[in-house]
């Protein structure tokens, strides 16, 4: 009975992850990466709130975006996979607008981590969803 249910569950992921994939197209471009960490002295005198309203939370898996990226269909909460993570990261927050074709990865409170990421190019891919029409007669 627990092999019929495992079973189960696999398939109707399968059938939600291809159902995905009809439902979007795959962009992959490549920006700066750089990383960030949610203190005051980098980010604002609330450092746990992005500027679309959610709060950080060290361990999870975040990315802010330059603006121009918006328009690009890296809009917030997409899911992105980065060159060299195994994870996928999710818009959470936009940076300044003096930012282009930058994210910034967010590494909780590790400095460390953050400053030995560094600053790098890196390849990023994202579904953009398809805009379904339909007539009406």
């Amino acid at each position: 009975m627990r092999q019929l249910i495992l079973l189960l569950a696999l398939i109707s992921i399968l059938m939600f992850s291809c159902k995905r994939v009809e439902d979007c197209s795959t962009k992959t471009i490549e920006v700066t990466a750089t990383a960030y960490n949610s203190l005051a002295y980098q980010t604002s005198s609330n450092p746990h709130i992005t500027a679309f309203g959610d709060s950080l939370k060290p361990g999870l898996k975040y990315i802010a975006v330059s603006r121009d990226l918006l328009d690009s269909g890296l809009v917030h909460n997409t899911k992105v996979k980065i060159q060299g993570f195994d994870s996928l990261y999710i818009v959470k927050d936009k940076m300044n607008k003096r930012w282009r074709q930058r994210i910034d990865i967010y590494m909780g409170t590790d400095v460390k981590a953050a400053k030995n990421w560094g600053k790098k190019k890196v390849n990023i891919q994202y579904c953009i969803p398809n805009i379904k029409t339909e007539t009406i007669e």
